[in-house]
């Protein structure tokens, strides 16, 4: 077997994130504990300003009557946890909007120098704060290049003196800050009677040493521009209404009427569980791209939207039989429910449906010639990484987490990239965006298969996963790191050699000790950044803002959970 694997072209591994970006370190407990609740905030945050429209700058007491308002809403009511965490990203969303308005070059990145690793930071200070030696160990290095290119001004430094001073000079009219949350109650009347936009992001703890942030909330605030007029879309409400779209009277609708018994398996098998990820990329990049923004979606885009999804479904239906997989969504597959040759062939219509749709689209000629050539290439592509795991399969053996990551690249990162340019060539744009969706579809298939494939070897995982095991970067890093009796038994899990000892839980605790788990994740945050980092040469403010949101939509909808119960009490994700 090895030799196809080998064969394949070596992944390229981003530079790593660095190390205060990653989730290692519990936040305190002032400040919600997981990403997940902490976007669950801010979307009821955001929903509020939108119904109350509270007006900035506003006194603290005036603000903390407003946040006490929103944590009832989300069920905290007469408990003042949260109430300054509350506070403050209430201010920010107030602001958002004038922030929007502000040229870069008339902004401050305002960054603390606890966001350093502080053991090995070799950065000196002089008399404006921290001068940072691009040394790659901290998040500033990112977050100061990435500002200062876009045209700020950036300062690491703990003192408001200055600050108050380069706003006197009139230079600078908006400040986007990190910080913790007793700087930032310190500070806030200063802020407020200057009267200056102002976006505090909250360090996560508030112990001044090596201090961590939510990454994806500073990187949405630094290139916050009213030149993305999309910057105001629902996300949440574009995804739900496209999962509307495949009930069974939604799929007649738009695919017409069924012909035939085999025609409503496949439909039925269509309109099954699933996260309609890929049609609401298709939805997001034509909306990022069209010229007649606000109006309505066009009927006629649904048949684009749906061939991704045919295409997707049809890939789960052939990798279900390829694998011997009888169990999917909770529910029988469709070669355990209706036999192999009946599934099969559900596979094979949903794929010529999925061009059909392509074909009878509205679009022009030369549009459709896009979309049909980027269609049949992502098909080949996928095949290609499907094909590389059969022939592992018929001999199996140990492969490097390179290699995973390679059969990660092309299984899972082609569906992604049909799906934006599918959108982006029904927009009528597709070549001047086509490299940049490219390498931004990568990085994003490779981080959504990282983030599943633990997710298989999670707690709720069954033993029957390792009887069943596939490549996985997971057990590719543990197998690397593992010496002796435990490389033996990844060895066994590897050659599918004897398993009659081996429980699954026992796996996850090794993988633990190795420290494999902690690869991964840093793995999965570094394939999240390099999709991000992918679009800075984008020149469409609009596309670029919405698939930077994307990628949080995603990722905070499918947070990895559960994956190993001591790491998230370590690690202050769960407690007992």
């Amino acid at each position: 077997m090895s030799k196809p694997v080998d064969t394949l072209p070596t992944i390229k591994v981003p530079r790593p994130v660095p190390i205060t970006t990653t989730r290692f370190r519990p936040p305190k407990k002032n400040i919600p504990q997981t990403k997940a609740e902490r976007d669950s905030f801010l979307r009821e945050i955001r929903n509020y300003v939108a119904e109350e429209n509270p007006v900035p700058p506003m006194p603290l007491e005036e603000l903390d009557v407003h946040a006490r308002r929103i944590l009832a809403k989300l069920g905290y009511e007469n408990d003042e946890t949260y109430l300054h965490y509350t506070a403050v990203c209430l201010n920010n969303e107030m602001w958002r909007e004038t922030l929007a308005e502000i040229p870069y070059e008339r902004r401050l990145l305002l960054m603390p120098k606890c966001l350093r690793v502080e053991d090995k930071c070799p950065a000196p200070f002089d008399e404006f704060g921290l001068l940072c030696k691009q040394c790659g160990l901290c998040s500033i290095q990112d977050f100061q290049n990435e500002a200062e290119r876009l045209g700020y001004a950036v300062l690491v430094a703990e003192g408001s003196a200055i600050v108050m001073s380069l706003i006197q000079t009139g230079q600078i009219e908006a400040i986007v800050g990190i910080s913790c949350l007793p700087v930032l109650e310190r500070t806030f009347p200063y802020v407020e009677a200057a009267a200056i936009p102002s976006i505090a992001v909250p360090l996560l703890q508030d112990d001044c040493i090596n201090t961590t942030v939510d990454i994806d909330w500073v990187w949405e605030y630094i290139h916050l521009t009213s030149d993305d007029q999309t910057r105001r879309l629902d996300l949440t409400g574009l995804h739900n209404e496209v999962k509307t779209w495949f009930t069974p009277e939604a799929i007649e609708q738009t695919m017409g009427p069924a012909s035939g018994r085999q025609e409503e398996i496949a439909r039925e098998w269509l309109a099954r569980d699933g996260k309609r990820w890929r049609p609401f990329l298709t939805v997001a990049a034509y909306e990022a791209l069209r010229e007649d923004r606000g109006n309505p979606i066009p009927e006629d885009l649904k048949k684009i939207a749906f061939a991704t999804e045919l295409f997707h479904k049809a890939s789960l239906v052939h990798d279900d039989i390829e694998d011997e997989d009888h169990g999917r969504y909770d529910q029988p597959t469709l070669n355990a429910e209706h036999g192999v040759a009946v599934a099969l062939n559900a596979g094979d219509l949903l794929i010529g449906e999925g061009y059909r749709l392509i074909g009878e689209c509205q679009a022009s000629d030369a549009a459709k010639s896009q979309m049909l050539l980027v269609a049949a290439r992502g098909q080949r592509e996928l095949c290609r990484g499907q094909g590389a795991e059969l022939v592992w399969a018929r001999d199996p053996q140990p492969l490097t987490s390179k290699q995973v990551l390679e059969i990660f690249r092309q299984k899972t990162a082609p569906a992604f990239e049909v799906a934006l340019k599918l959108g982006a060539a029904y927009a009528g744009q597709l070549d001047e965006v086509a490299s940049v969706l490219e390498e931004y579809s990568e990085n994003l298939g490779i981080a959504y298969q990282i983030r599943d494939d633990m997710d298989d070897l999670g707690a709720d995982a069954g033993d029957n996963e390792l009887e069943q095991m596939r490549p996985s970067v997971l057990l590719a890093v543990a197998r690397e790191r593992a010496k002796g009796n435990d490389k033996a038994v990844l060895d066994a899990l590897w050659t599918h050699g004897d398993l009659e000892d081996i429980e699954i839980h026992k796996i996850r605790s090794l993988a633990h000790t190795l420290e494999a788990d902690e690869k991964c994740l840093l793995l999965f945050e570094t394939y999240k950044e390099a999709a991000v980092r992918a679009l800075a040469d984008l020149e469409n403010a609009n596309l670029k803002g919405l698939l930077r949101r994307v990628m949080g939509k995603i990722f905070n909808d499918l947070e990895i959970k559960g994956w190993c119960r001591e790491f998230e009490v370590k690690n202050g994700v769960r407690e007992e």
